[in-house]
């Protein structure tokens, strides 16, 4: 490198270099553009070498990269290991001094409970008065008698959507209730905590939830439908929350079944029968009706909430057909309508939670097969009409999905066939599985007729966007018309046919495009009589000649060879030639696309194509002066009417089932006569 590269290489890496100033000093000096042009250069020529200098020095030092991030990645590796080992060793720890401290802990307590029974029982009511006095709007908590406190500590919320820590809690358990206060920003005085929620025992459940670093020391309260998260300390104070919450819960529920047990029933007392005939019975409540002291009854609410915490949809229901099968003929006392009417809120509670899983808010994936489960059990609650209901709405937003993500290809019937195959499959499987989870039901096919429409309805916007809209050619339309009416004939095997739906929905569309390429023939027609020179077609090749004749007996026309000449000559015109082949594929391709509501529009398009060519060939005969033309074009107008018309008559006939009088009577009136050459000789 020169010397003026060395010294331009020092002064761009110096410390103190300024970018600004060094182009304000260097637009001074310069005297015009080629200075700064050379400069440039210069430039560009050391960052072209710097560059350079740092490949080689990364090829240089490649292989140090690798076994750098080799290194790298083992001690990463120990790490992790020495990082598991340590948090095995301070679990072992933990639980040893845990256990250790509940040991020392429960002879302790069961000491002083020995000693002092009524002492204990007052030092908790007083402790959990004067924690209480901590607490704003709290007065009323100890009105209820026997409260007292069993445990308290702080814990921070999180949100149950994002995982974000919330606010700062405390919170406090007592035999029966669990109080959660906030923390006060704003102290005044004695006051730390203002009153959030008090939730009765009976009223919730516990969840353990696993630790996912970083969201650890965890627990989840479950209050149908809503939920709440709170985080512990450390996993030990996460461990005495968990035991001492389900702890707490257990010795309510035994306390309340030897309270009823313990309750000594009130003996029956013989009724005075009355020799008055219009005294009426009064009912005695059935003291010795249906026992409800098993066990699985009592702890039958806080079963439903686990069932229902872990979706186990089918325990939870289970469950409850139990119980109504134990109440079954049974006496209706004031006990069993109390049981009644809690086991009634944690039926509300499942039925929002099914209706939750059958929204189409939730994922759309896996078919109708993935609602069976939420549907069969709303149906065991009874709501089947509201199952139906779902079911439906959740399919309506799966097809509706399947649609909206469909690729669009540029070949209009390819994207056809991807559509119908998408939809009408669908379409078939939720009828199947319709058929299958409300067999039942016999009621709510009604609802599934109509949802089909309704669907069909949904289909047919999308295949008309795409097939219409876009302003295709009527034989792309007609074999895309063709596809669909063959996908929606298998729902016929399931004893569902929406034929005439689709045709009604897709009529309007369908009388537009024939109207449309109706015009576009009358001008392509016109266009070319306003050319017409009257004269024999030469082909040239007698491959053309050929190919001419297939196409003819194609289109039905047998008989074309007689209108043949010499060579690769033709005696017809070019414009009655090429009239032929469009209207006969105009007739085919609307014979793909009829159906009954279409007759009189198909019908009154060929009439009228046929009327435009009939009056060209009726006012060249009545104009033409030369003979030799004039003869020409009685053998066009021959052609039109003996051998065109006739095909037209039968293929109408054959593609719909019934004879066509309109066209029948238009040939019988373009009657071609001959009179005399000298004379004029017309169509009449």
């Amino acid at each position: 490198m020169s010397e003026t590269g060395n010294r331009l290489r020092k002064l761009l890496e110096s410390p103190n270099f300024e970018p600004q100033n060094y182009v304000k000093q260097l637009s001074q000096q310069s005297d015009g553009d080629r200075d700064l042009q050379e400069h440039r250069q210069k430039i560009q020529n050391l960052a072209d070498e710097t560059a350079q200098n740092l490949k080689k020095n990364v090829y240089k030092n490649y292989r140090q990269f690798i076994e750098t991030a080799k290194e790298i990645s083992y001690l990463e590796s120990e790490m992790y290991q020495l990082s598991h080992i340590l948090t095995e060793q301070k679990s072992i720890m933990e639980s040893i001094t845990q256990a250790l401290l509940s040991t020392d802990k429960d002879e302790t307590s069961k000491e002083m409970q020995a000693a002092f029974p009524k002492e204990t029982e007052e030092l908790k009511q007083r402790t959990l008065t004067s924690l209480l006095e901590k607490v704003e709007g709290a007065k009323t908590i100890m009105d209820t008698p026997g409260r007292h406190l069993v445990y308290n500590g702080d814990l921070v919320e999180f949100d149950v959507d994002n995982m974000s820590p919330i606010q700062k809690v405390h919170a406090f358990l007592m035999n029966d209730c669990l109080l959660i206060a906030t923390w006060l920003p704003n102290r005044r005085g004695t006051v730390k905590y203002k009153y959030n929620a008090l939730y009765d025992l009976e009223s919730f459940a516990v969840i353990n939830v696993k630790d996912n670093p970083p969201m650890k020391d965890m627990f989840k309260i479950l209050m149908f439908p809503d939920s709440r998260i709170f985080q512990a300390e450390n996993s030990k104070v996460k461990k005495e929350w968990l035991e001492i919450l389900d702890e707490t819960k257990k010795s309510k529920v035994t306390k309340e079944r030897h309270k009823k047990e313990e309750e000594v029933p009130i003996s029956p007392v013989r009724a005075e029968v009355s020799t008055n005939p219009f005294d009426e019975d009064e009912p005695v409540d059935a003291q010795e009706g249906v026992d409800l002291s098993p066990e699985w009854i009592q702890e039958l609410p806080e079963d439903l909430d686990v069932c229902i915490a872990q979706r186990d949809f089918e325990g939870a229901v289970d469950l409850l057909d139990k119980l109504n099968e134990y109440l079954k003929d049974e006496p209706v006392t004031q006990k069993v309508k109390d049981l009644r009417l809690t086991v009634e809120e944690r039926v509300r509670q499942l039925t929002e939670v099914l209706v939750f899983e059958l929204s189409p808010d939730r994922s759309l994936r896996g078919g109708p097969k993935a609602t069976r489960r939420a549907v069969s059990q709303l149906i065991r609650l009874g709501q089947s009409t509201k199952a139906c209901e779902l079911f439906l709405k959740n399919r309506a937003a799966a097809v509706q999905t399947a649609i909206r993500q469909l690729r669009i290809e540029g070949a209009t019937l390819l994207y056809i066939h991807k559509l119908c195959n998408i939809f009408f499959t669908s379409l078939l499987e939720t009828a199947k599985e319709f058929e299958m989870d409300f067999a039942g039901n016999t009621g709510c096919y009604s609802a599934f007729v109509v949802w089909s429409k309704s669907a069909m309805r949904m289909f047919v916007d999308a295949f008309s966007k795409q097939v219409f809209d876009s302003k295709e050619s009527l034989s792309t339309a007609a074999e895309c018309v063709k596809v669909a009416k063959e996908h929606c004939q298998q729902l016929t095997e399931i004893g569902l046919d929406l034929t005439f739906t689709l045709q009604s929905l897709l009529v309007k569309d369908i009388k537009a495009a024939l109207q449309s390429y109706n015009d576009i023939i009358i001008e392509a027609t016109k266009h070319r009589n306003s050319e017409e020179m009257w004269r024999r077609m030469n082909l040239m090749t007698p491959e053309a000649l050929t190919k001419l004749k297939d196409e003819m007996r194609s289109c039905g026309i047998g008989s074309f060879e007689q209108y043949t000449g010499d060579g690769c000559w033709v005696n017809l015109s070019y414009t009655i030639v090429a009239f032929t082949k469009q209207m006969m594929s105009f007739l085919e391709e609307g014979l793909k696309l009829y159906f009954p509501e279409l007759h009189m529009v198909l019908l009154e398009s060929l009439r009228e194509i046929i009327l435009v060519a009939v009056q060209h060939v009726d006012y060249s005969l009545r104009c033409e002066q030369d003979p030799e033309k004039k003869a020409f074009v009685l053998q066009n107008a021959t052609f039109l009417h003996d051998t065109v018309l006739p095909v037209v008559e039968r293929r109408f006939e054959e593609g719909v089932g019934k004879p066509a009088k309109q066209l029948q009577d238009l040939r019988k009136s373009t009657r071609p006569v001959r009179i005399n050459p000298e004379s004029t000789t017309s169509v009449v």
